[in-house]
């Protein structure tokens, strides 16, 4: 039984591209979309197809149809109906690589740092496409959500009764958007990590942990508060609109509220509490035990959203961190007479380059740099 060949040619063209081409995606019939994604997700594609260049079809028909009979439960839950489909020679193949290179294949999700992950509660890691559409399944094999484009959203009508936690990594250069059970809406930048129940229990503080920055739309409700835990600043509200900014490598976390009230706090001093009003911004240094307010521009520290990247008398070191991160590139600077100036400038990276970016930053003060790959060297 011959492997299909338009299936190959879409892995093929994926193994180049990095990207499902949908005009020769939307070519195949639904078993072979299911798979190919699957494989894609998993980061299966390359291992794939050195599989197929290397087999001998008869030989590894047998193998796979012994392997078939061996395992009468999918692997993961992603893959719960491809047994529906084993006929096709290219679904065996897929399963064939969750049985022989399991190990593998979660090594390389973990090692890849330009997927989206999304780590379930029983530590099972998932590649999620922009352009993708699943199911989330919980540990017990219970859809808690589904997967459309880039946004996931958690149902409330389910039977958890306990605290179970998943876990979105978005890599630099992209974001993402999940809505939790409650209908909250989180929107997550670039290389933000945000843990979150899968569904909030009744009695219980509705609380997430972050690490990086998010503008959360949060549902009212008040007989359970909603806590964001910021590294050691917490942020306190029953429904409001805000941003939270908490990366590892700042020295700041900070939190502009555009909608509401929220109440700030840090670990330091818990009972020290400050409440935030719209158009204000709260500032906790990483360095000071105090939290610091100032009357700001939130459009300046929301539009991100809109893939604008905004400086206001930004040191260029701080500039080469947030551009870092919205391009997913790394920028090194052998220009010590640039570390400290301020600049004043706005981009959008959905349309500008970081070519076009550096340039016109070198034209306010003049450097000289080179693009190799995703890497920036500022010579002089």
């Amino acid at each position: 039984m011959d492997i299909p060949q338009n299936v190959i040619k879409v892995l093929r063209e994926i193994g180049v591209t990095g990207n499902i081409d949908s005009k020769e995606f939307e070519k195949l019939v639904p078993e072979e979309q299911e798979l190919v994604n699957d494989l894609y997700k998993n980061g299966l594609i390359n291992e794939a197809l050195r599989f197929i260049d290397s087999m001998d079809v008869e030989k590894n028909w047998e193998e796979l149809k012994k392997n078939l009979n061996q395992h009468k439960k999918p692997v993961v839950p992603l893959w719960k109906n491809i047994y529906n489909y084993a006929a096709i020679f290219i679904g065996a193949i897929g399963i064939f690589f969750l049985f022989q290179h399991k190990d593998a294949a979660v090594s390389k999700i973990k090692k890849d740092s330009n997927q989206i992950e999304l780590v379930l509660d029983n530590g099972e890691v998932q590649i999620l496409s922009s352009n993708a559409e699943n199911q989330i399944v919980s540990n017990n094999g219970q859809v808690v959500g589904s997967q459309k484009g880039s946004e996931i959203k958690y149902s409330s009508n389910t039977s958890i009764d306990k605290l179970v936690y998943n876990q979105i990594k978005i890599p630099y250069g992209k974001t993402f958007n999940v809505k939790l059970s409650d209908g909250t809406v989180v929107y997550l930048n670039s290389g933000t990590t945000l843990k979150y129940p899968v569904k909030f229990i009744k009695g219980m503080n509705r609380e997430v942990f972050l690490d990086g920055e998010a503008y959360f739309d949060v549902s009212k409700d008040k007989l359970h508060p909603f806590i964001v835990n910021a590294n050691a600043m917490n942020v306190k509200v029953l429904g409001t609109k805000f941003n939270v900014s908490s990366y590892k490598n700042d020295t700041e976390v900070s939190t502009v509220l555009v909608e509401g009230s929220v109440s700030l706090s840090s670990d330091a001093k818990p009972n020290k509490k400050a409440l935030l009003t719209p158009g204000y911004k709260g500032v906790w240094n990483k360095s000071i035990t105090g939290i610091s307010l100032e009357k700001v521009d939130t459009k300046l520290y929301t539009d991100w959203m809109n893939g604008e990247v905004i400086f206001r008398k930004s040191t260029f070191n701080e500039m080469i961190k947030k551009l870092e991160r919205s391009y997913n590139v790394t920028i090194k600077n052998n220009n010590r007479t640039l570390d400290v100036m301020k600049f004043n400038a706005s981009f959008n990276k959905n349309i500008e380059t970081i070519d076009e970016v550096m340039s016109s930053l070198s034209k306010i003060q003049p450097f000289t740099y080179e693009i190799i790959g995703n890497q920036i060297v500022i010579t002089k």
